[in-house]
Formats: structure tokens, C-alpha cells, sequence
């Protein structure tokens, strides 16, 4: 069964989802629906981290078609998802039971 946003890990969700946000929504709304492809917080994180690397390919027109026409420089891009990935790594070194889970799991 897919997940939604809301069963992540405070963790988890600021890794990725407060991350993205920092840069635009448009990057937000990509990880956010990504969740309900994922069975659960590992395989979001995992879906999450091969995401931001696909989006890494991306030239400047390819990168502003993805994000709705929303003009970002590829450099702050690279670093945003530079900085997401450094996080899914960070988070998967906490043991699970480690993590805080606002709504459950």
C-alpha cells in the first residue's frame, strides 16, 4: 500500500520535502507525489534519492519544463538536490525506531 507525505518521519519530511521547498514548490510538489509510489519511509527514501539524481541530468530548458516553467539557476538547483541527497543519507544512518513520527506510522 502507498504512503502519503504525512506517515514520513519528521526526518524524513525535512530532508527531502523542506529541502525542496527551500528552492521552490514546484521542486516540493515532485517529492511529495513521489510518496505515493513508495511502500514505505525506506523506499521513499531510496525513490527520493535516484529522483534528485535523474533531475540532476537535466539542462537548463529540460530543468525549467520540469519545474512548471519556474526559472531556477542549475547551479542552486544541483546544490538543493546535492544537499537532499546528503540528507537521505544522513537520515538512513537513524535507526527507524530513532525517528519521530508526528502522525504514526
Amino acid at each position: 500500500m502507498p504512503i502519503d507525505t504525512s506517515n514520513l518521519s519528521n526526518e524524513a519530511y525535512e530532508a527531502v520535502l523542506i529541502e525542496a521547498e527551500k528552492l521552490t514548490h514546484d521542486l516540493t510538489l515532485h517529492f511529495g507525489l513521489l510518496s505515493h509510489r513508495a511502500k514505505d519511509e525506506a523506499d521513499y527514501l531510496n525513490k527520493a534519492k535516484i529522483l534528485a539524481g535523474q533531475i540532476k541530468t537535466l539542462d537548463e530548458y529540460e530543468a525549467e519544463d520540469y519545474l512548471f516553467g519556474c526559472k531556477v539557476s542549475l547551479t542552486k538547483l544541483h546544490a538543493t538536490l546535492d544537499k537532499i541527497i546528503s540528507n537521505i543519507d544522513r537520515v538512513i544512518q537513524i535507526p527507524e525506531k530513532k525517528r519521530y513520527y508526528e502522525f504514526g506510522r
